[in-house]
């Protein structure tokens, strides 16, 4: 008898009717799952630190103490900067409502001039409305300050991973002979995370120092929280800069003018795209492993599934799946090659 094998497209539809179903289920319990990937993730940030004390001798509560501690620090540091940008953010909206109001007046008169009637200035305001776009901003500062004033979830979370990394490191060491495709591949991805985080990190505060700099000459109103987006849109793929840079640029103009936003994008613009664009490819090479229509993708899904912390985690989140899915499973190596944008893989002789 034959064997009679299941149609490629069946397979195919299966498979998205499952993602589907994962993706709503994460979806619904974002509120715990959010939390848990962060607390992953800075994990996995601090590792070297407690490989550096484990080869050091140092008993195990150092090892579990000072990586907690240090990320702790980090995440307390980030809720207070982030909740007195918020409560300073709330209390500087309303009061450029004249400021608007007279470049609504100036913006009329110019169409008019030009035989632009006033329905049609109308809606580009209404799309230009800045309440709107600081509100945007806020509602992201908001999301994450929600995130971490879970912060007995995360530490209770940080505590248990740093108690089982030992044991989860014993167990990886003897993977290899049992799921060596595994094992590779989430050690793939822990590395490729680190590296991430770490050379995002140090290029996301010079950006943010510079940015920081400028704004402050230029006397655009609240540099330093300016600087924490501009530190924190670096996580957020293809899109970041944009998100960073109109806030600031929207609040030059009604701050300054026409020629403070002009200058606020040319400085944002020179920074970003000296930094971004031709120093920090380099460092980070194929790292990610990711071809640049995946991390859009990645994205607009797990912003779409966790909300504003989905953004910040997406390239981890990707990586951590490509990992599970693809670099685990012997016969997917064309799939990685194809969201890698690297080379097919050579198939084997045979003899």
């Amino acid at each position: 008898m034959t064997e009679q094998r299941v149609p490629r497209a069946v397979i195919v539809l299966v498979c998205a009717a499952a993602a589907v179903i994962t993706l709503s289920g994460i979806k619904e319990v974002a509120s715990i799952v959010g939390p848990v990937i962060l607390a992953l993730v800075l994990v996995i940030a601090v590792a070297p630190l407690r490989d550096r004390l484990a080869a050091k001798g140092a008993p195990g509560w150092v090892l579990v103490a000072v990586p907690l501690l240090v990320v702790l620090l980090v995440l307390l540091g980030m809720m207070a900067v982030l909740t007195i940008s918020v409560a300073q953010l709330a209390t500087l909206v309303p009061t450029y409502s004249q400021q608007f109001a007279d470049l609504v007046t100036r913006a009329r008169e110019v169409g008019a001039r030009f035989g632009v009637g006033n329905d049609q200035v109308n809606q580009a305001i209404a799309a230009f409305d800045p309440s709107q776009v600081l509100g945007l901003v806020q509602g992201l500062f908001s999301g994450l300050l929600g995130v971490l004033s879970s912060l007995f979830l995360i530490v209770v979370l940080l505590l248990a991973m740093c108690l089982d990394a030992a044991g989860f490191s014993r167990m990886m060491s003897t993977g290899p002979g049992r799921r060596p495709d595994l094992v590779d591949a989430l050690a793939t991805f822990a590395s490729r995370t680190r590296r991430y985080l770490i050379v995002s990190t140090v290029f996301g505060i010079l950006t943010a120092t510079l940015d920081v700099i400028a704004l402050y000459l230029l006397s655009v109103p609240l540099p330093l929280l300016w600087g924490v987006l501009a530190l924190i849109t670096i996580y957020i793929p293809n899109i970041g800069f944009v998100i960073g840079l109109v806030p600031p640029a929207l609040l030059g103009l009604l701050d300054g003018g026409p020629q403070t936003m002009l200058l606020v994008i040319l400085a944002y613009t020179a920074i970003n795209v000296v930094t971004q664009s031709f120093i920090l490819p380099k460092f980070l090479g194929d790292a990610v492993g990711l071809t640049t229509t995946m991390t859009f993708l990645s994205l607009i899904l797990w912003t779409f599934v966790l909300g504003p912390l989905g953004a910040l985690l997406a390239i981890p989140l990707s990586l951590l799946t490509r990992a599970l899915l693809i670099d685990s499973d012997p016969s997917a190596k064309w799939a990685a090659a194809l969201i890698s944008g690297g080379p097919p893989p050579t198939p084997a002789k045979t003899p």
